[in-house]
């Protein structure tokens, strides 16, 4: 069975850590808080409670060529515990399996840019700091 489809210019927000409504709740109100316009199409289906990121590449590579998407941000047990609420950004296309930690503020840029094809991945996963977490791009 392929990913959901996130709605058109929208990020899929899966979320695959179902211990915590509250969390659940503050992940999709600080998402929506960053941007006036609605980045996120967010999907809650138990069967993708703990689902591994290598579970979501198989799946998503078994899905028709037309089904599939190219990216997608998981609510995660790190999102749902840590008070910043990062989500887990997976690359589905390019570099399999590569992720990147996504602060709420900067969801919604880097969805807009992924979604209309005018950045790729790899330059948001590159600008990440130490700890795999993007938090803008280097001034110069």
């Amino acid at each position: 069975m392929p990913l959901p489809q996130p709605d058109d210019l929208n990020s899929l927000v899966l979320r695959t850590d179902f211990s915590d409504e509250v969390a659940w709740d503050a992940v999709r109100t600080a998402l929506d808080a960053a941007d006036e316009y609605s980045h996120a199409t967010f999907v809650s289906d138990v069967r993708f409670d703990r689902v591994s990121v290598q579970s979501l590449l198989d799946e998503e590579s078994a899905a028709e060529e037309d089904d599939q998407i190219t990216y997608l941000f998981v609510a995660d047990s790190t999102t749902m515990t840590d008070p910043d609420r990062p989500l887990l950004a997976v690359d589905l296309a390019d570099e399999p399996g590569r992720t990147v930690r996504v602060p709420p503020q900067w969801f919604p840029d880097i969805s807009a840019n992924l979604s209309l094809g005018n950045m790729d991945f790899a330059e948001f996963a590159d600008a990440a700091d130490d700890s795999g977490t993007f938090r803008g791009f280097a001034q110069d």
